[in-house]
């Protein structure tokens, strides 16, 4: 007999999701272990027909095969049939459920566990790979499980495999009117009387803008249907968080408690809080059962835990933009507009002389000013002078509320009557979004291309992601990290861990071993107190309590660098530290204008979404992971996404990057970014910005920088077939093509390597760069090694290459001896002569072979030495005598030494 067992008090989602396992086991029976939701009992009423549904005590436990377990991992929730986890004869118990986080005492062989918002949701994915369809009753059972746990998709933890299994199960048939008849049954008799007690006897309290309340109620036994009250209590009540207790008598000395907990504040986690007392759920919605307990005691716990994780509300401190792009009053129209363009502003802060705000005007202002030919005529005649301004610390809903109720897009930031920064739309939508992703698993889970650490990280970051970084990070690297925190600190900075680094973490399978060794670091403050140059104080600073590290500041671009070089402790370690900046291209594949700015454009102005988080590392919000362009949504999707369209237009290296990226990871190129890329290619805006221009820094030192990065790393053929397929070699040079040919080259480059160079003492990659440089038309090699900035000697190689194989191939082919061979092949080094071979046919580079294998290492059997002994004075025959006894040895004139004497007498008579 195999039974599926639903937890006691059964609610819809148990309920569907078992009847949805008895179609994946064919045959298996349903057990309610004790009672169910009173809706779950109206509908079982008239249903229960309809499904393989038994009493537990009509079980023969020695015949039981194997249990499913649906919707919990906890034993104290199956009732007495809890007894059958332990039977002897089970062959098999398997666990489906969508609460993360929780430690089961279930011995499963299997489990099935997965942040979705119903557990039903789970099986009808499996229903759907296996390709098993549904009779309508079943649709229907199992459209309710999931409607009534995801609140008809509405709750945080809903996710879109819920609504994609929910159209899967209208598709069977489910019935939309009977779900609309149980999803929200209304409150029974009692509950309406319980519900008129409860909003008597409400208590609140409101605390960093949010409202909590909490509630007990006695009865005199147990009440079904509570969080169905609960739920109600909040819709009517508006408040952000609720605690409903509830006491009741189980006989005479037996006292029972029941809390029902429902948040809607972001940030909050009541599974955390109520697994600590035996209970759980979700985040936003959890509860528990206890007997003979102080209730007021639990419920003062509760609240307590709740209050320490309700979040201090952001600020316009924490959500404005800074420094403000600012223009003066007389600034024409025509100015202001190429502003906007340059810095992707939709509207400016009109300041007067002493810094005071005066107006402000909108990218539309400005529009409507241009189309009536008024380009010339000064900003101050079409800025609106009527401002609402707010303070650093006016609160994400004061912010809210003020754009609502005057229909305004823009904020300016004062203190002191001094323009500080400007909260917008746009500023406001990102938080909130943001606020909405993190406070449930929807957003963030599943993640199942992400190790378990990093789901456990992402699902409950707000908690405990700094934690989860110093379990990830060596402890040498974990305590730089907060030193640097605490240095930043008492300068009233914000620092944050950003990009590559943030990414690693995410990704990292081990704890504790996480050794990155390239780190980069941004400081964020100009509300506070921090100008231009807080990055370079922050390194300089830094490097007085680490003296071994070595200090490098680059002025022009607002950063400083420490570099440690095989410490004891860090090893090699590079640690960039810059203000946060925004910057501009004036050209296509320059170098990038750089001005201080926020650490929101300073993400913005990064490569791809995945590079792009950040991860605060001070106080009072440490650990909060910034990420306002999806890169989370894109490390789950396995993808690269640019994070916007001009992106490889600006910086074609980025195409290399993404490539090296997408390789390195296994992740692919999403579509868009893919045609942008192609569209930049295609465009032949290198080639134009190439002949305008004489610096581009972007086709040249920096493409040279990654193509070391790609050629040096164990999936440069894989990187380089990709590069190929997108037609990015081009960047290299027009003509550059991945053929057949040059394929086969690069396959006969690597035998060479590994058989001459095995140690190294050539470099690799730059060899790689080479030959496929070596493949262009002769006259562009030099060409290109010089606008790369390759060594003088690869440049020389290259140029020289044409007539060095030229001069091989005609000169190989007459040599009759081997002696010729080394005399024509000895004028070339190690690298051209591997050129050469590479580029040549069979019979050429078989000789070649021979000459480095075999005749470059046959050394005179007579040296200088043996020649003084015989009698020979030093002088310049030496060198002929020398050379002449090499040719005789390889030819196979002289054989030992006794031969060489004889042959030296024969030639060289003294």
């Amino acid at each position: 007999m195999d039974l599926i067992l639903c937890h006691t008090t059964a609610d819809f989602d148990a309920l569907g999701a078992a009847v949805g396992l008895t179609r994946l086991l064919p045959g298996s029976k349903i057990v309610l272990t004790g009672g169910s939701h009173p809706p779950v009992r109206d509908f079982l009423a008239l249903h229960r027909d309809e499904y393989p549904l038994i009493e537990r005590r009509s079980v023969n436990p020695e015949k039981i095969r194997s249990l499913s377990v649906v919707d919990t991992q906890k034993r104290d929730r199956l009732g007495k049939a809890a007894e059958w986890l332990d039977l002897p004869n089970l062959k098999e118990i398997i666990v489906y459920d969508h609460h993360l986080g929780q430690e089961s005492d279930i011995s499963a062989t299997r489990s099935h566990i997965s942040a979705v918002g119903a557990t039903t949701t789970l099986i009808v994915e499996r229903l759907q790979q296996q390709q098993i369809s549904l009779t309508p009753a079943e649709a229907t059972v199992m459209a309710l499980g999931i409607h009534v746990d995801t609140g008809s998709l509405t709750f945080d933890q809903s996710t879109p495999q819920d609504a994609l299994a929910l159209a899967w199960l209208m598709e069977q048939g489910a019935s939309l009117s009977v779900i609309s008849t149980y999803r929200d049954p209304g409150l029974s008799l009692q509950l309406q009387q319980l519900l008129t007690e409860a909003l008597e006897n409400l208590e609140y309290l409101c605390l960093h803008g949010y409202t909590l309340a909490w509630v007990t109620i006695k009865t005199e036994g147990f009440v079904p249907g509570l969080s169905s009250l609960a739920s109600e209590l909040v819709e009517l009540t508006e408040i952000d968080a609720l605690l409903l207790a509830n006491e009741y008598a189980v006989g005479e000395s037996d006292s029972r408690l029941t809390v029902i907990g429902r948040s809607q504040i972001p940030k909050t986690n009541l599974n955390l809080l109520f697994q600590l007392l035996g209970g759980g759920g979700h985040s936003q919605a959890a509860s528990l059962n206890l007997r003979q307990v102080d209730s007021q005691a639990i419920l003062k716990q509760l609240l307590d835990g709740v209050k320490t994780q309700i979040p201090h509300p952001p600020t316009a401190r924490d959500l404005m933009s800074s420094p403000v792009r600012t223009i003066l009053p007389e600034t024409t129209i025509a100015e202001a507009q190429r502003i906007l363009l340059r810095y992707g502003h939709s509207g400016l802060s009109v300041v007067d002389t002493q810094g005071q705000l005066v107006g402000i005007i909108s990218r539309r202002d400005i529009d409507i000013a241009l189309h009536h030919g008024f380009s010339h005529a000064p900003v101050k005649g079409y800025m609106t002078r009527n401002l609402k301004t707010i303070t650093p610390d006016t609160t994400l809903p004061q912010i809210e509320s003020m754009m609502v109720t005057y229909d305004i897009g823009r904020l300016p930031v004062l203190e002191n009557e001094q323009l500080m920064g400007i909260v917008t739309r746009t500023d406001v939508l990102r938080e909130l979004h943001q606020n909405s992703a993190v406070s449930g698993s929807g957003a963030f889970s599943p993640f199942p291309v992400l190790s378990s650490e990093s789901q456990s990280l992402l699902t409950n970051q707000h908690l405990g992601l700094r934690m989860e970084l110093q379990n990830k990070l060596a402890p040498q690297l974990w305590q730089l990290l907060t030193t640097a925190s605490q240095e930043a600190e008492k300068r009233g900075w914000h620092l944050y861990l950003v990009g590559g680094a943030v990414r690693d973490l995410l990704l990292a399978e081990a704890s504790g071993t996480l050794m990155i060794k390239d780190i980069d670091l941004v400081v964020d403050g100009f509300h506070k107190s921090a100008d231009v140059g807080a990055g370079v104080e922050l390194a300089s600073s830094l490097q007085q309590l680490y003296p071994t590290a070595r200090l490098e500041i680059h002025g022009a671009f607002q950063t400083a660098a420490l570099l440690w070089h095989k410490d004891p402790e860090l090893d090699s370690l590079w640690v960039d530290i810059a203000t946060a900046r925004t910057e501009f291209y004036p050209y296509p594949a320059a170098n990038p204008e750089v001005e201080a700015s926020s650490i929101r454009q300073d993400l913005y102005r990064r490569d791809f979404t995945i590079n792009a988080l950040a991860l605060r590392l001070t106080s009072p919000r440490a650990g909060e992971l910034l990420d306002f362009f999806g890169g989370l949504l894109d490390l789950q999707a396995r993808q690269i996404r640019v994070l916007h369209a001009n992106s490889f237009i600006e910086d074609p290296t980025r195409i290399f990057r993404g490539v090296r990226f997408a390789v390195r990871f296994g992740f692919q190129i999403e579509p868009q970014t893919e045609e942008f890329i192609r569209y930049a290619i295609n465009s032949g805006v290198y080639d134009r910005t190439s002949q305008e221009n004489s610096r581009t820094p972007a086709l040249q030192t920096r493409l040279k920088t990654e193509l070391k990065h790609i050629l040096e790393a164990p999936y440069w053929k894989s990187a380089l077939q990709l590069l190929d397929n997108l037609g990015a070699l081009q960047c290299i040079h027009p003509t550059l093509k991945l053929d057949v040919e040059v394929l086969r080259q690069l396959r006969l480059l690597e035998r060479c390597l590994r058989r001459f160079d095995p140690q190294p003492t050539l470099i690799h990659w730059e060899m790689r760069l080479e030959a496929l440089i070596a493949h262009l038309a002769p006259e562009y090699r030099a060409k290109v090694a010089k606008n790369l900035q390759l060594q003088e000697d690869s440049i020389k190689r290259l140029q020289n290459l044409a007539s060095a194989q030229t001069e091989v191939m005609e000169s190989l082919p007459k040599c009759q001896s081997p002696s010729q061979v080394v005399q024509l092949l000895r004028q070339y080094d190690l690298p051209m002569l591997i050129l050469i071979a590479v580029q040549s046919l069979q019979e050429i580079r078989h000789q070649i072979w021979e000459y480095l294998t075999v005749w470059a290492n046959v050394q005179p059997l007579l040296n200088g030495n043996d020649l003084k002994k015989l009698g020979y004075k030093p002088g310049p025959q030496y060198r002929q005598i020398l050379d002449d006894m090499l040719a005789a040895t390889l030819d196979g004139v002289i054989k030992d030494k006794t031969e060489a004497e004889k042959f030296l007498a024969q030639h060289y008579p003294k």
